[in-house]
């Protein structure tokens, strides 16, 4: 069985999203911010790239905790993740 993870480290979660081929996004929001993403591959329609400073900028500010998994249950590479309030 797979499991899940849980991080507010910068470095954990920079390295587990560039090891997948994974950039930093944002579905923009009225007001400051938007919605954070890990965008994986060719950039998705309706998020917007981001810097990493204004990545974990936001992510700070919201007090939001990363949520991850690194395996699949059959063993493979997991793109699993989810942003959650600490």
């Amino acid at each position: 069985m797979s499991t899940s993870e849980q991080t507010t480290d910068h470095d954990t979660i920079r390295k587990w999203a560039e090891s997948r081929d994974g950039h930093p996004a944002v579905i923009r929001t009225k007001g400051e911010g938007g919605v954070l993403r890990i965008d994986f591959g060719e950039p998705e329609e309706g998020l917007d790239q981001i810097s990493w400073e204004e990545f974990f900028e936001i992510f700070d500010k919201n007090r939001l905790s990363f949520l991850y998994q690194d395996k699949t249950k059959d063993g493979g590479t997991s793109r699993f993740n989810k942003f959650v309030n600490r």
